[in-house]
């Protein structure tokens, strides 16, 4: 029998910033008080990317305004993100799991799946696998995951939801009933809150509810994404996710500059021109991208790239903008750039069934901020209609207030 364990962070970047804190009377633990990841204090922009027990207690929502989670709590302990150290902090959690296997595969930067049907032999059960793994992560690393356990990842998934933190969780197909059923149905993986909302409308509230219900009904009213959530809620799930069908293709484009780019003012506005390029080559495929490498040749014709996973799989505009000025900001040596390129690789079906990612909310510091972060539905609706528009009247019918501002002079 298949045994697939699901490995989450808690409150993974609440904890990873906690752990670079010092921690004392005047500084204490992140997550033993009201505190968020997320925004400036000073400015009130921005969203609440994690939170802390405590400030949960104070009805604060990830993915709210941090204007918003002030308000509930205005003693809030606010902690700017740092995606640098929650990258490194992701590479040694998948470091220390593949001491016990190769047989890994990442969801996100904080969870990953571990096949443990290789290695079953080494231990007296599945449970006491996962609490060795889970001690050892807390004990060598200093954060805390919960461990999910069952006959496939969905399942895996949704047992590594129940009780937090440090828990490990069972959800075989026989405990469905007792465990998952009784759940809201928007615990359901892959059920979002407009999906949930129009499910209370059917007059479906539980998991349970969903299960039951006629799936040719869910059908009609959700196309292939009802019958999939009926599938979900009785645990029929053959993958959750399409691992690296086409790991070897990839879709990217480059541009010679007609004078070099001295500047990161520079060069922004060219990494935004490539990400709009080649997003809009992702959408017309339908595909979305698992990483992204940036190009530099500078000005003596040396060449340098520098690459990263995606925080989920993306096919926005602003999605690939952000991740390549992260990458930009990394590996930029300050020399003159003659050339620039941008390359997405590990392509899946945008069908594929995945998961928001916190960093989907997070584009409050690129060049194109605003006090309203965007959210992904919205981010792709904005370029499918500028796709639209383009494709009727030409590329140059749309164009980005940002392309439209005059070079600033020097001086």
């Amino acid at each position: 029998m298949t045994i697939i364990f699901h490995i989450d962070v808690n409150s993974a970047f609440l904890s990873w910033s906690a752990l670079e804190k010092p921690i004392d009377e005047e500084h204490p633990d992140l997550r033993t008080i009201p505190s968020i990841i997320g925004g400036d204090e000073k400015s009130r922009h921005g969203v609440v990317l994690a939170k802390s027990t405590p400030a949960r207690a104070y009805g604060i929502r990830t993915g709210e305004p941090v204007a918003s989670a002030l308000k509930k709590c205005p003693f809030l302990v606010l902690e700017p993100p740092n995606h640098s150290l929650y990258r490194r902090r992701s590479r040694e959690l998948m470091e220390l799991l593949g001491t016990y296997t190769s047989d890994l595969e990442q969801l996100s930067i904080d969870e990953c799946f571990l096949d443990f049907g290789p290695i079953a032999h080494s231990f007296s059960s599945p449970k006491a696998a996962a609490r060795q793994m889970a001690d050892r992560i807390r004990q060598e690393l200093g954060f805390t995951v919960n461990i999910g356990i069952s006959t496939n990842r969905l399942l895996a998934k949704m047992a590594s939801d129940f009780q937090k933190p440090d828990r490990v969780h069972t959800l075989y197909p026989e405990e469905i009933p007792a465990k998952m059923w009784p759940l809201p149905v928007d615990e359901l993986y892959m059920v979002g809150h407009s999906s949930a909302e129009r499910l209370h409308k059917l007059g479906i509230h539980t998991i349970k509810d969903l299960a039951r219900t006629d799936p040719e009904l869910l059908v009609s009213h959700f196309k292939s994404h009802g019958r999939q959530m009926w599938e979900y809620a009785n645990g029929i799930a053959s993958d959750l996710i399409v691992p690296d069908q086409h790991s070897v293709k990839g879709i990217g484009n480059s541009i010679t500059l007609s004078s070099d780019a001295l500047t990161r003012e520079n060069a922004v506005p060219v990494l935004l021109s490539l990400a709009e390029t080649v997003s809009g080559r992702l959408r017309k495929e339908g595909m979305l991208a698992q990483s992204v490498t940036v190009e530099i040749k500078y000005s003596d014709f040396t060449s340098a790239s520098h690459q990263m996973p995606t925080p989920s799989p993306i096919d926005t505009t602003q999605a690939l903008f952000w991740i390549s000025c992260q990458l930009f900001d990394e590996f930029w040596n300050g020399s003159p750039i003659r050339l620039l390129g941008i390359r997405t690789g590990k392509l899946i079906d945008q069908n594929t069934p995945t998961q928001l990612s916190l960093f989907d909310l997070d584009f409050s510091h690129t060049p194109e901020k605003s006090r309203t972060m965007p959210s992904l539905e919205k981010q792709r609706k904005m370029d499918q209609a500028m796709d639209t528009i383009r494709k009727k009247y030409g590329n140059s019918a749309v164009i980005r207030g940002s392309f439209l501002k005059g070079p600033k002079e020097k001086g």
